[in-house]
């Protein structure tokens, strides 16, 4: 057995008092106000070096979209790098504090959606990067989304460091009461709607978070459906939007689609390949999607069940090495569909019962999920008052409760305290950061501005 095997061993068989003094003894490892410390060394890798280097991989005719919603505002620019934040958090001190951890919780991969028992859940939504590694890196992840947000959508520098701020504070509260709960107990904590609702302060808030929600039930598959497809002789399809909705022949082949199918389902649970195995599929297209997912491979597959009333849209989305596997070494799975899924199971309260994973015929990796599955994310730039603030609490603590799914809250909890001395910490680390992606997305602006980086701007 390894040292890190029987190290992990024993964190997970130790009494809860033992396991938070070993948290504390982690301060001694790394400090916690060791977590302020951002500058950017001499040997920084250029930001759009390590972009280019990622479109090694993607549809060529994609990565113009994609820099071109990257160069929107200094958060576009955040939401489609995670890899060169993954560089800047590489060389930095870190715990040894690693739960299952998901690699770019900034504060629009949390979101609503809908569990199989058809209540509303708040939960992280973006598993693409996730991996084991230090807790901290989701921290610095989210407390930074929040400044580089608040600058670029008017709220301030000030307003952008208290939300930092709640997000951590968040974070630490919910994680000191986890570490009271059971084992079980902590497996089915979760994040319903009604909490939501009691958390809000404030009318205007309360009526915005109920339209959401309302909002929500509606993106189901059927309104995907019905958004995405029309009846050509008595036939669904899908239609064609070029270049973010477009049919091609190669993919919708028919022995590529019957390979996909039977390769999928053999990655579901026996009562979830019944599910699936009432529907045949009658149309795939590619599909682009979000912001840092653009140019890689991603589709829609529409499926009919008993008759074209009955109709699901699955997204068939590739997976690609985590930005994080360069620094914090290889996932454990040879397939990375497979480590998105494992990893989206362990993180959230609730998952999609139509998850799985499979190898295309030309050895790429996928994971499978429901395009639209009551799934909603919340437009920050407009909450109403208090709102900014009341929502990086809620995510910080929708963080605390993934991350003690697959690390002893007590053990977390024993570094983090009360929160203060970390929040501090991270504020000065968020606000460093924020103002190092807005000179890296002032560097993009330059370089599309030169024609060095071709961009294209859709139509709103």
């Amino acid at each position: 057995m390894s040292d890190d095997v029987a190290r992990i061993t024993a964190l997970a068989v130790a009494p809860r008092a033992e396991l938070h003094e070993r948290g504390r003894t982690e301060r001694h490892e790394v400090r916690r106000r060791d977590h302020a410390e951002w500058s950017p060394p001499p040997d920084r890798r250029s930001p759009l070096d390590i972009l280019l280097e990622s479109n090694a991989t993607r549809e060529p005719d994609l990565v113009p979209i994609r820099y071109g919603r990257m160069v929107a505002d200094p958060f576009s620019f955040f939401r489609g790098a995670p890899a060169v934040m993954a560089a800047d958090l590489g060389p930095l001190p870190r715990t040894r504090i690693w739960p299952q951890i998901c690699g770019d919780a900034h504060l629009s991969n949390f979101g609503v959606f809908g569990t199989p028992e058809r209540s509303m859940i708040f939960d992280l939504n973006d598993f693409d990067e996730t991996l084991p590694g230090p807790f901290e890196w989701d921290l610095k992840r989210l407390t930074a989304s929040f400044v580089v947000a608040a600058r670029a959508y008017g709220y301030g520098n000030d307003a952008g460091r208290d939300a930092a701020r709640e997000a951590v504070r968040g974070y630490a509260y919910r994680i000191e009461r986890l570490s009271t709960f059971s084992t079980l107990d902590i497996w089915y904590a979760k994040t319903a709607e009604t909490d939501v609702l009691t958390l809000a302060k404030g009318q205007r808030l309360r009526r915005r978070l109920e339209q959401d929600f309302a909002k929500a039930r509606r993106r189901d598959s059927m309104q995907a459906v019905e958004k995405l497809t029309r009846l050509v002789d008595g036939r669904p399809v899908i239609v064609d939007d070029p270049p973010l909705i477009v049919h091609l022949p190669s993919v919708a082949d028919e022995t590529t689609v019957h390979h996909f199918w039977r390769e999928y389902q053999q990655t579901l649970p026996g009562h979830r390949l019944h599910l699936a195995d009432q529907y045949e599929i009658v149309d795939v297209a590619r599909k682009v999607v979000g912001v840092g997912s653009v140019g890689t491979r991603c589709y829609v597959a529409l499926l009919a069940g008993r008759g074209t009333n009955d109709l699901l849209m699955l997204q068939v989305k590739e997976s690609q090495a985590s930005v994080l596997e360069r620094f914090l070494g290889r996932s454990e799975f040879d397939h990375h569909g497979e480590r998105v899924v494992t990893g989206q199971r362990l993180m959230q309260a609730a998952s999609d019962i139509f998850l799985g994973w499979v190898t295309s015929m030309l050895g790429r990796d996928f994971f499978v999920r429901q395009l639209r599955d009551m799934k909603y994310s919340a437009d920050v730039a407009t909450l109403p008052g208090s709102g900014f603030f009341q929502y990086a609490s809620l995510c910080g603590s929708t963080l605390a409760r993934a991350h003690a799914n697959t690390c002893d809250p007590a053990y977390i909890g024993g570094y983090v305290g009360r929160g203060g001395v970390l929040g501090d910490a991270l504020v000065e680390f968020a606000d460093s950061y924020a103002t190092q992606t807005e000179r890296d997305h002032a560097e993009l602006v330059t370089a599309v501005h030169d024609g060095v980086v071709d961009a294209v701007f859709e139509v709103p």
